[in-house]
């Protein structure tokens, strides 16, 4: 929208019947996909009373819990079927939800790497395809079987590159046709395996670093893939090239552009440089952002101000990775101990830190804001805002009006504009309005 002029508008305010002021579900999350691990390695977690790190997040107020899985990694007797199922099932006895994060390999799949899985090298694409659909429906059946379907499925993790390939092919072009398959293969094996079960996971994609999200979802949305629910996104600065502005940025935009609810599903922040083994910690004062000590203080604003920036950006949630991976006297295929104790939740004693408590921090939570336009008889009605990154949504066809709804940061000024056609929002005229309190309607001339 670049307006050509700017006048003030007082809202018009309505309680329209069917129109509930109510909160939706925000997400508070903590990626645990190394507890058992930890349990097994003697490591030790308190949090008051609390020793058992599965209860310690839940009473701390993170109401989600995200595991990993690997289809058959025969290096590590962790984060598969068995594996998951233990912590699928001690996360919904403490009354958390659940993400089950597909890793379509039997290694680590992320921004830089999506290998494909051994027993799926040498099969068609279209066969890839199949097994790929059938691995995910079989897995989420077994899960059901035993009352333990996920709420939220990741169709893979980090999935920057294109999936299953041979090689860690970072920087070649994807071939969409392909990728667009094999997605739709693993959206189609979850929605196939919830079709009659009572929890109906949403679908999640996932791409690592805010600077990648945009572009990608815009590839995949030419190429066909459809059908999921959630944009998931890794933000951590010591490999992004953006900063918290940019992040929020990227938020509202794939929020409004793309019609989906947004997650910020890992990040991650040191709160010392000192370290509790000879691993090499991957998170430190090289990394930090301006205004964010590396300081269990530090630590914990840093938690704070990142979920009331996807708040304030229309995102629904932060999922913290992997905040009980902490130094025990175990080995990862690099070092004896973790990579990470000095961005856990937890201190060297394994005491909680202060960011343990983010879930419980006071917050600005968003009103949901419903903009209303006369219905003269124009065909469509389209509304952009700075709310919105500029980005023109359809408004919905409602009796005689046009409406859309968003939540928004309450008593907030906000720039909005409308035009009967997308491109007529280029010399809109911008209204300058003020979110409700308490939420409501905005009605627009």
């Amino acid at each position: 929208m670049k307006p050509k002029n700017l006048i003030s508008l007082i809202p018009v305010l309505a309680l329209v019947a069917g129109l509930p002021v109510h909160a939706r579900d925000y997400w508070f999350g903590a990626d645990l996909s190394y507890v058992n691990e930890m349990k097994d390695c003697g490591a030790r977690y308190s949090y008051g009373s609390q020793t058992d790190p599965y209860a310690i997040f839940a009473r701390s107020g993170h109401n989600l819990v995200r595991v990993r899985i690997w289809v058959d990694a025969k290096w590590t007797p962790y984060s598969n079927l068995a594996d998951v199922e233990k912590t699928i099932a001690a996360a919904k006895a403490q009354g958390q939800k659940v993400l089950l994060d597909f890793h379509y390999s039997d290694d680590w799949a992320d921004g830089g790497k999506q290998l494909v899985p051994a027993a799926w090298a040498g099969l068609s694409d279209d066969d890839q395809a199949k097994a790929l659909y059938q691995y995910t429906r079989d897995t989420l059946n077994t899960l059901k079987a035993k009352n333990l379907m996920p709420e939220m499925v990741q169709v893979g993790n980090e999935t920057n590159g294109e999936i299953l390939r041979t090689q860690p092919e970072e920087h070649v072009a994807i071939n969409w046709a392909r990728n667009a398959k094999l997605f739709n293969a693993g959206i189609k094996g979850v929605r196939d395996a919830s079709a009659d079960s009572t929890i109906k996971p949403e679908i999640m994609l996932h791409v690592a670093q805010p600077e990648n999200v945009e572009p990608w979802f815009e590839q995949a949305t030419k190429a066909g893939v459809t059908g999921y629910d959630i944009i998931g996104l890794s933000y951590y600065s010591k490999w992004s090239k953006e900063d918290f502005s940019g992040l929020s940025e990227t938020i509202r935009r794939v929020h409004y552009r793309f019609g989906k609810a947004v997650v910020v599903v890992e990040t991650g922040y040191a709160f010392t440089d000192d370290a509790a083994d000879s691993a090499h910690n991957l998170l430190g004062s090289e990394s930090a952002l301006k205004g964010y000590p590396v300081s269990p203080a530090g630590q914990a604003l840093y938690m704070h101000d990142i979920m009331q920036l996807t708040l304030d950006a229309g995102g629904q949630g932060v999922v913290y990775w992997e905040p009980a991976w902490v130094s025990t006297k175990c080995r990862t295929r690099w070092a004896q101990g973790s990579d990470w104790e000095n961005a856990a939740f937890f201190d060297y004693k394994g005491k909680a830190l202060p960011v343990m408590n983010w879930p419980k921090a006071s917050y600005v939570w968003p009103v949901e804001t419903r903009f209303a336009v006369a219905n003269r008889g124009q065909a469509a009605q389209y509304l952009s805002g700075d709310f919105t990154g500029g980005v023109p949504v359809a408004m919905r066809r409602e009796g005689g009006r046009f409406v859309y709804s968003a939540w928004l940061r309450p008593d907030s000024d906000i720039v909005v504009g409308h035009a009967d056609a997308e491109a007529a929002l280029d010399t809109a005229e911008a209204l300058q309005v003020k979110v409700p309190k308490t939420g409501g309607v905005i009605t627009l001339p």
